[in-house]
């Protein structure tokens, strides 16, 4: 800290953020997406079949129903948090108080909605769904925002992100390899786990937690960033092109692999004719390239830049999506290797998105002298739940009405698999590639944002140095120091 005439100032400026960050310190950041994926992937792929199967019973129509009311009532909750927290200042930083807020939340949902009471149903499952969602929007949208903050280089956010993405599967591989590591013991997907593993993630999501909390710093916020933004400023930011390619590419990339989360047990199970530990064991390829792909696509990306790199993911989606067509039933190795590289090409989606949307935050920043990173993740973290909701409603009523699937049976009937094999293999494809058709005409490359940073640093630079200023030839200005540097 440094002291001058009454001025309280952080000694680092707003544009050269905190530095580069060492490798460990973006693994405690990153840390807290361990726990986080293991969440993820328990109340998503394998929550569908636990909640519409023998142990609740709940049809595949009301499952769709209530989740999407939820992701519906939850949209609101984004905007308004991504508000609050860009106008959030405090001694412990902008991100990391709200971040705290969220854990006991997730934690709470968590356990409720994997261990349900006998008799429950919907009004059970779209209680503890949306107090799970607030949840994890809260930490989500921290951690998303708190990434943005912690650098301001157009590749360093790359490497962040790129990390973010390959450590988080450790939390989902941990608990496919259940059966190996408990002796069979527990598996996820067994109705009778589902008590031990919400144990499992309830001890672990406030140990990763307080891990990056402890270790990882937070950059002051932008002296620069004075303005307080209006509704109209944000809805003026959502019609700039850069931002709806980015919302519209968002949403198409979380539709693509997002169609395919619910079905995975009945595909892999029912199609494929995996066991549920296979089944498992197929989703650590998966998962599990997110660790190369979270390591790679940064590479990727500063050669041809982040918007190319993620059309070059989509094509090559495309054709690994294929391949597990093609894969004949009962091969598990082949069918494995299928999933790896669709797992290390859709790493990317996620990844590059957020990485272009800090980028954007910085030009709007330029343009309107306010911090709007906060907002911005929330529109993209709106479109991820608004195609989360939308995959299972169109997916679940069009196989149970149209193919007649039943998923308390162990093998549906011909028509049936048919339909399961379109929607799961189809889908994702004409999703992804509609996402990487968004990209072409992308302005922000790495040369634009690079006279975007000058222009802050400069700026940043020059307010800094007249509020160090201003004390020792004017006196104090009214509120104090401490106000003008807010």
């Amino acid at each position: 800290m440094h002291i001058q005439g009454g001025a309280v100032l952080a000694n680092t400026s707003a544009g050269a953020g905190i530095g580069r960050l060492s490798t460990a310190r973006i693994w405690a950041f990153a840390a807290t997406g361990i726990p986080g994926a293991a969440l993820l992937i328990a109340t998503g792929t394998y929550l569908p079949p636990f909640y519409t199967g023998a142990a609740v019973g709940i049809s595949l129509v009301a499952y769709s129903l209530t989740t999407t009311i939820v992701r519906i009532v939850d949209l609101v909750f984004d905007p308004i948090l991504g508000w609050m927290m860009d106008r959030t200042y405090t001694r412990w930083g902008r991100f990391r108080p709200w971040y705290v807020a969220g854990v006991p939340i997730s934690m709470l949902g968590c356990y409720m909605l994997l261990n349900p009471t006998h008799g429950a149903g919907v009004t059970y499952l779209g209680t503890w769904y949306l107090v799970l969602w607030i949840g994890l929007s809260i930490t989500t949208l921290g951690h998303a925002s708190w990434g943005a903050a912690l650098a301001a280089n157009y590749h360093e956010r790359s490497r962040i992100y790129g990390w973010m993405t390959a450590l988080a599967p450790l939390g989902s591989v941990g608990l496919l390899l259940l059966p190996l590591l408990t002796n069979h013991k527990l598996t996820l997907g067994d109705p009778k786990s589902f008590h031990a593993i919400s144990l499992i993630l309830v001890i672990s999501i406030p140990i990763g937690a307080l891990i990056m909390l402890l270790f990882t710093p937070e950059r002051p916020k932008p002296v620069a960033a004075t303005h307080k933004s209006t509704f109209g400023d944000y809805v003026a930011m959502m019609g700039r092109p850069t931002m709806r390619k980015l919302i519209l590419a968002d949403l198409a990339y979380t539709l693509g692999p997002g169609v395919t989360g619910p079905l995975y047990a009945f595909f892999f199970g029912q199609i494929k004719g995996f066991t549920k530990a296979e089944v498992g064991y197929l989703l650590i390829f998966y998962i599990g390239a997110a660790l190369v792909g979270g390591m790679v696509w940064p590479i990727i990306a500063k050669r041809v830049s982040k918007h190319r790199a993620i059309q070059i993911a989509s094509i090559l989606y495309a054709i690994s999506q294929t391949s597990l067509m093609a894969t004949p039933r009962l091969l598990f190795w082949p069918t494995a290797i299928g999933m790896l590289a669709v797992g290390f090409c859709a790493s990317a989606f996620i990844l590059l998105v957020r990485s272009m949307v800090a980028d954007y935050a910085d030009e709007m920043r330029l343009e309107q002298g306010r911090e709007s990173a906060g907002v911005l993740y929330a529109m993209v973290t709106t479109t991820q739940k608004v195609g989360q909701s939308i995959n299972v409603l169109l997916v679940f009523p069009i196989l149970q009405f149209i193919f007649h699937f039943d998923p308390k049976k162990p093998v549906n009937d011909e028509f049936a698999l048919q339909g399961l094999q379109l929607c799961y293999l189809f889908a994702p494809i004409i999703f992804v590639l509609v996402g990487a058709a968004l990209f072409f005409g992308y302005q922000l490359d790495e040369k634009r944002h690079s006279e975007i940073r000058a222009a802050l640093d400069a700026r940043d630079a020059e307010v800094e140095g007249a509020i160090a200023v201003e004390p020792a030839t004017t006196g104090p200005a009214p509120g104090g120091a401490a106000a003008a540097a807010r």
